[in-house]
């Protein structure tokens, strides 16, 4: 039972459910929603491109502001209405295609929204968390909530290939919209009720703001964790956009075989959650962060080499290596945010940090459209790549390069402007 640990809490045992029916949905929209342009509009590299930036945009248009709104609501409440929102947007799409009127500018327009209501998702999500497990046991959270993603990145695709087999990708996101309805009942399950935040006379939206950012920008290791994540995310924003348009018009590759393309890579995230807390004892906290990068990234190159066959496949597999990298960082670098930061930062400074590290996705997937378009999504793909491979300098040239343990602040105090780096140990 000792290994059970927080899935024997009532509460966090609702959350981790809901995020397991998301997560899965989730993963059958990103195949979904693609192969509908494709398959069944016929757009151009350029319009694919334009959609993935359409699922992003929202962390740059409402980013900011979301974390202040979320600091002023109860969390919990803000997860039912983010599920209930995409439930319906996502709805709209096989509704529209039956009756013959589905259009990329509505795919863009659901694609917009859905990232609207993740963006305030998210924000609460992280921010709950603290809330719900308390501070000591957020490795053990973040970790077992990293489960969840990594087995709907390995099972979520190849489901999501057939059930586009099966049921046509339009209606296939009819399927993402009831999981997002059953997230919701779940975490309309959770009892443990947060009181409502509380807010002084001179509460002032701007001022709120400003505060996430300071928090953000006045501490050296958040900005170097910003500055790597946020120009990996920008060059994978460029990869990703081009990998379906190059597996259907280069590699011939089926919906099904899509999905147990990706299914493969996501193997690794398993992996990585096994090996996360292995790592990080042997490399030291911060060593673990860049390395987890630098050292799996370049396998991205795999698949701008690949061709029709054991190639494809290859690249596949080298995406169980990505996988890893990015689930030892995530669990890593999250973690320490969440234990630095004050209860009542923790919705700015996660909504900062959303801003500055998802707002460069958007860019990517709208430069991944314009690449593909100009010089073929084969290009495209190397360009993300070889960036993906740079991302980790800014985490290495700062001081986490050595720091074995990180700081934390278990209080309730902001942090003068620059917080102080304990000296690195081994």
């Amino acid at each position: 039972m000792s290994k059970l640990g927080l899935l024997r809490d009532h509460d966090f045992r609702q959350l981790f459910i809901a995020d397991s029916f998301s997560q899965v949905g989730t993963q059958i929209t990103l195949i979904a929603l693609p192969l509908v342009a494709i398959v069944n509009l016929d757009v151009s590299n350029f319009h694919v491109g334009v959609l993935t930036a359409c699922t992003t945009a929202a962390f740059v248009l409402v980013g900011l502001p979301a974390g202040a709104w979320v600091d002023r609501l109860r969390r919990r409440n803000v997860l039912i209405a983010g599920d209930i929102g995409r439930a319906i947007l996502l709805a709209s799409i096989p509704i529209a295609w039956s009756a013959g009127v589905l259009t990329i500018w509505q795919l863009y327009a659901v694609a917009l929204l859905t990232g609207t209501l993740t963006v305030f998702f998210d924000v609460a999500y992280q921010s709950y968390l603290p809330h719900l497990v308390g501070r000591d046991n957020l490795v053990e959270g973040n970790a077992k909530l990293e489960i969840v993603r990594t087995a709907s990145h390995m099972g979520g695709p190849a489901l999501g290939g057939q059930v586009v087999q099966w049921l046509t990708a339009p209606f296939a996101i009819a399927v993402n919209a009831v999981t997002f309805a059953l997230s919701a009942v779940f975490v309309g399950f959770i009892r443990k009720r947060e009181p409502r935040p509380e807010r002084g006379p001179d509460a002032h939206l701007g001022r709120e703001i400003l505060e996430g950012l300071r928090f953000v920008l006045g501490n050296r290791l958040l900005r170097a964790i910003a500055a790597c994540t946020g120009s990996f995310n920008l060059f994978f924003g460029i990869f990703t956009a081009m990998e379906v348009p190059f597996f259907v018009r280069h590699l011939g590759l089926s919906s099904g075989q899509i999905g147990l393309y990706f299914s493969i890579g996501a193997v690794g995230g398993l992996l990585g959650v096994i090996l996360v807390k292995p790592v990080v004892r042997w490399l030291g906290q911060g060593p673990a962060i860049w390395i987890s990068t630098a050292v799996t990234a370049p396998f991205a190159l795999l698949l701008p080499l690949a061709e029709p066959g054991w190639r494809t496949w290859l690249a596949a597999v080298g995406g169980i290596m990505i996988s890893i990298g990015v689930v030892i960082y995530n669990v890593t670098q999250v973690s320490f945010r969440q234990g630095l930061t004050p209860e009542r930062l923790l919705g700015r400074m996660n909504a900062t940090m959303r801003f500055l590290v998802w707002g460069t996705m958007p860019v990517g997937g709208l430069l991944g459209g314009v690449f593909g378009q100009w010089f073929g999504a084969r290009t495209a793909l190397w360009i993300g790549a070889i960036g993906a491979c740079l991302a980790f300098l800014p985490v290495f040239l700062s001081p986490l390069r050595t720091m074995r343990e990180l700081p934390t602040r278990p209080d309730d105090e902001a942090p003068r402007d620059e917080t102080p780096v304990p000296a690195a140990q081994g």
